[in-house]
């Protein structure tokens, strides 16, 4: 069986969490050592992360490999969104005292500009396409 690039990109979703959740249920602390050793240089996480969505949008929308267009990528980031919502809503306390102190101390955008222009970016592109702009 040949799989195409969306299938694949898929497919290494469903390996990742089904191991996760495995982990998870057999031994759920060796899980969050392995996610503290990850997360333990955020810059680095950071970059890795920009490079791989960038890829994985790359083959998600060219025409040789996914041809999606932005707004079904924007349309399933959506869907997304709301299964973390779900998944957050019992912890969030915590991620809204963190961004209310970074508020107040005036380091918001300075900490979240990258992630933030992404995201100004997908959204200008999506509205772009979405109006027949481009």
């Amino acid at each position: 069986m040949v799989f195409t690039s969306v299938e694949i990109i898929a497919l290494v979703l469903i390996a990742i969490v089904a191991v996760k959740m495995l982990v998870l249920i057999v031994k759920p602390m060796s899980w969050m050592k392995f996610t503290k050793v990850i997360y333990k240089k955020p810059n680095v996480v950071k970059f890795i992360g920009a490079i791989l969505a960038g890829l994985i949008l790359y083959f998600l929308v060219s025409p040789q490999y996914g041809n999606m267009s932005i707004v079904q990528i924007l349309a399933v980031s959506l869907f997304m969104a709301m299964m973390f919502m779900i998944g957050l809503s019992e912890d969030i306390g915590p991620f809204i005292k963190k961004y209310e102190a970074q508020i107040k101390a005036g380091k918001m955008w300075q900490k979240h500009w990258f992630y933030t222009l992404i995201w100004i970016a997908l959204l200008v592109w999506g509205s772009l396409v979405l109006f027949n702009v481009i």
